[in-house]
């Protein structure tokens, strides 16, 4: 018999195994399928292997127990498969090996692409081809499922994420997953046509198939209407289950989780033939005017959100969650009884999220920090599953601008780059013919905004910087001058960047406007003439200028550093306002932002000696355009590259605001805020570990450290940064003018210690100063 492959040879080969999907079924259409085939084992086997995918999702059962689901969002040019060994699943005797596959057409997120609806599975040696999809694979087409579209106007927002469902379990094929749905109408499932084949390989496009480059989902159930993490609003309720509803009632309950949460709502019910339970899921309750307020207060409020609806048959024990994870600080439940009671045996919900790993500490004499560090870290773990995006509730879309903020955060608390080397690869793979990637991917709607092709860019540079993995970054270089030459084809002869196309977006300081479809852009760029956006050109070209010159390609870093001189230098000439002492937004000196100035120092258009005059000035001056949750990222890489990083816990009032109305995670703009989970505004969890405690890379892959503390008023930090190597630890006491700092470096680090200007020498192991 032949030997197994790996699963990295499965990805250069064609598959023996054939896509199927349901015989009549429109191949595009809404519908939920599921697949089985029955096993005959003579003795349990120690492993058995099979790699298997889905489109657009799916669940994989043995015997009735869930094995996996997936795949992770790509595109089908890049198609995720999901490697896992069954073994433990399967017994002696018959097993029934089934997956249930759904497509919610054009009620599927914005993020999720398709081909068309179809499942295989393939055997990973000739031991398990008895597995694979094709002969004797039997399908149902599942009617219980239609979908349960968004009220976008009630919400009144901009909503990317799937629809709601409604399930009627008088018609959903019970025990499909097992010997109980052997009577069930299962038909033949159709293979289809063209071959199951690898990326690059073969005359036809359909799925490319790729194998999943980072783990799966963290999965957990977590207690729903308890005391320790929430409450039922009615009295009348007991919170120990079981739940008894009369016939012929109308009840609702208001759940609160207490945090907000990814998860799958999991019902347990019995009898209450056709009684109706809505759950209606939101962030937040809103007042008669629409606006949110405290998030702790519900008295007065309503619930508006989006919702799936279960329609009882009547069964014993019958058990019902979602498709779908939901977004939820609180759940609406209402349940509708017909000619029989209900009893609700039990209720909670299913966590979902990529499977962080908090290894960074920060600990601090200040304990208000330490709610800003648990809050920020719930914020970034709820915006990344199998992808990062912006916000769980509303979209769930990887735009590189939040992005490159989650990245960092990722890789200093959890050391895990994983889900960083996706992102990259994902908006690496979103190129199209004017030379930039789209602003966020995977998605089924194309949307282009050219300043996060820059973000990308330096999103490869930060991952060189913390990481260093070579063929990973010279993959990216190409690209990298794509986007760079989109640039430099629009340069003015005047040295700033004339007319620009396509979404320029840079915050949400700048107003929404309806008439032409876009908000968040600044002075100058439809005419030309925008600094801001010229400067964070030259801010990577100077990252990509290190770029080229660490692979060889000496020639374009030496013109890439050129020209981000030349155009911090004709920025300055241009837009310096020598009255105000300010970078304005454009040459015509009409308006100015705090974005300007934060570029002009990042970039070094403002000299050095005025930086630190010029970063106070911003920082108190509020006729400027002032930078949201998003671009004061940026105010803080300009405070401490100016020498100001002892002011930066002073800058920390907007993130305790929230805190003191009750937000459980950090919002996307300061109040009204659409979004209460949003990852750029999680980046103090960056500042505190890079900035206070000062925890630097001094060279490509970390390989040496710089720790340059900025303690502000703090008399003491026991702070930790996961290193490739190992962990970097910094503690420091503080009495008065005397400091005992204690650092230890991993093996094979080494670096320095700035402390009050002075630096001192650091080798692997520990270091113990009385400064």
């Amino acid at each position: 018999m032949a030997q197994p492959l790996s699963t990295e040879q499965w990805m250069h080969r064609f598959w023996t195994a054939k896509w199927i999907a349901h015989p009549r079924a429109m191949p595009n259409a809404f519908g939920v399928f599921h697949f089985k085939k029955e096993l005959a084992i003579e003795s349990p086997p120690s492993s058995y292997v099979v790699h298997v995918t889905g489109d657009n999702l799916y669940r994989l059962f043995v015997n009735g127990s869930m094995v996996c689901s997936g795949p992770a969002r790509s595109d089908p040019a890049n198609w995720n498969f999901e490697t896992v060994d069954i073994a433990a699943f399967l017994k002696k005797g018959n097993n029934t090996i089934s997956a249930t596959v759904w497509n919610f057409a054009e009620f599927r997120a914005y993020a999720q692409t398709s081909y068309e609806t179809a499942f295989i599975l393939q055997g990973n040696s000739e031991a398990e081809y008895p597995l694979n999809t094709g002969t004797g694979w039997k399908v149902i087409m599942d009617s219980s499922y239609r979908p349960l579209p968004i009220d976008r106007e009630a919400l009144r927002s901009y909503v990317a994420v799937t629809s709601g469902e409604i399930v009627d379990g008088n018609r959903y094929p019970w025990g499909f997953d097992g010997s109980e749905g052997l009577n069930l109408p299962w038909e033949d499932a159709k293979s289809l046509w063209y071959p199951a084949k690898p990326r690059t390989y073969g005359t036809d496009g359909n799925w490319q198939l790729v194998a999943r480059s980072i783990p799966r989902p963290l999965e957990k159930d977590q207690d729903f209407a308890s005391e320790r993490t929430g409450y039922i609003k009615q009295p009348e309720f007991s919170r120990s289950f079981p739940w008894q509803f009369p016939a012929r009632t109308k009840t609702s309950l208001l759940l609160d989780q207490g945090t907000l949460t990814n998860a799958f709502p999991q019902l347990i019910i019995s009898k209450g033939k056709n009684a109706i339970i809505t759950f209606t899921y939101a962030e937040a309750m809103f007042d008669a005017k629409m606006e949110k307020g405290n998030r702790n207060v519900t008295d007065g409020k309503k619930l508006i959100g989006i919702s799936d609806q279960y329609i009882s048959d009547g069964g014993k024990n019958r058990t019902y969650s979602p498709l779908h994870y939901r977004t939820f600080r609180y759940v609406k439940v209402d349940i509708e009884t017909k000619e029989e009671p209900l009893t609700i045996n039990y209720l909670d919900s299913r966590y979902i999220g990529y499977p962080f790993e908090e290894r960074a500490k920060f600990v601090t004499n200040e304990p208000r920090l330490q709610k800003i560090w648990d809050v920020g870290w719930r914020t970034a773990k709820l915006c990344a599953v199998d992808t990062y995006f912006d916000c769980p509730y509303y979209e769930q879309l990887q735009y590189v601008g939040d992005t490159r903020i989650q990245a960092l955060i990722s890789m200093y608390v959890s050391g895990d780059d994983r889900l960083v080397k996706k992102a990259i690869d994902d908006i690496a793979h979103s190129f199209f013919s004017d030379g930039l990637t789209q602003s966020r991917y995977p998605s089924r709607d194309l949307q282009v905004i050219p300043t996060f092709s820059l973000w990308w860019v330096c999103m490869v540079y930060d991952h060189y910087i913390l990481r260093k993995e070579d063929a990973f970054t010279q993959s990216k270089l190409n690209g990298i001058e794509n986007v760079l030459r989109w640039y430099d084809e629009r340069m003015s002869s005047k040295g700033i960047l004339g007319p620009l196309s396509w979404w320029q977006f840079v915050d949400w300081s700048w107003p929404w406007v309806d008439s032409i479809r876009v908000g968040g852009v600044p002075p100058g760029v439809s005419h030309g003439g925008s600094s801001i956006v010229s400067l964070q050109y030259a801010y990577t070209l100077a990252r990509a200028s290190e770029l080229m010159n660490a692979y060889g390609r000496r020639s374009q870093a030496v013109r890439y550093e050129q020209m981000a001189k030349k155009i911090a230098a004709d920025v300055f000439r241009l837009c310096w306002d020598y009255d105000k002492n300010l970078l304005a937004d454009t040459p015509e000196k009409i308006s100015f932002s705090q974005h300007a100035n934060i570029m002009g120092i990042l970039t070094d258009a403002v000299e050095s000696s005025r930086q630190k005059d010029l970063v106070r000035k911003i920082m108190t001056d509020k006729s400027l355009t002032q930078a949201t949750y998003y671009f004061k990222f940026y105010l803080f890489e300009a405070m401490k590259k100016a020498g100001l990083g002892n002011e930066y816990l002073g800058q920390l009032k907007p993130w305790y605001d929230m805190l003191d109305i009750g937000l459980t995670t950090f919002a996307e703009n300061p109040e009204p805020t659409r979004s209460d989970c949003h990852a750029w505004s999680a980046s103090p969890l960056y500042e505190m570990l890079s900035l206070v405690a000062g925890i630097m890379p001094a060279a490509p892959g970390f390989k040496r450290v710089l720790i340059k503390p900025n303690m502000g008023s703090l008399t003491n930090i026991n702070a930790w940064v996961p290193h490739p190597l190992g962990d970097i630890k910094l503690n420091i006491n503080k009495t008065g003018r005397q400091a005992r700092i204690v650092i230890d470096l991993p093996p094979g680090v080494t670096g320095e210690l700035e402390w009050e200007g002075n630096v001192y020498p650091l080798t692997q192991g520990r270091k113990e100063f009385n400064l």
